[in-house]
């Protein structure tokens, strides 16, 4: 149980420090307000996916969580009216982005790559 509050607590961090990226943009380093909301926003599926799969490896969980941020983005590539209502709320945004970028995966890569080997260093597995 224990694990799983550290890990909700690491959610909880990366969805602070992603809309923090995000309200504070116009004070921050170009590059970081350009590509940290969606590194941390990995890193969030990341910390989300260890707090649902405790038992299972880090590594397991990274691809799983690289693998759901990949198909949410490949998913901004269908623009049926249904979802595309979904998409224009503000949660529904936040979750399924609004349009695709090749750049998005680079940094969902980063984001789940960052907070696998932080898990790992925290763990020591």
């Amino acid at each position: 149980m224990k694990a799983r509050a550290l890990y909700a607590m690491a959610v909880l961090a990366a969805i602070l420090l992603g809309i923090g990226s995000r309200e504070y943009a116009s004070i921050l380093p170009n590059f970081v307000a350009e590509h940290f909301g969606d590194a941390l926003w990995a890193a969030m599926i990341y910390f989300g996916m260890r707090t649902l799969f405790v038992r299972m490896s880090l590594l397991q969980t990274f691809l799983l969580s690289l693998g759901f941020c990949f198909a949410i983005e490949c998913s901004q590539l269908y623009h049926a009216s249904w979802i595309n209502d979904i998409r224009s709320t503000l949660i529904g945004g936040l979750i399924l982005g609004k349009g695709f970028l090749y750049v998005d995966l680079v940094r969902y890569s980063a984001g789940a790559a960052g907070a696998y080997l932080l898990d790992r260093f925290i763990t020591k597995q």
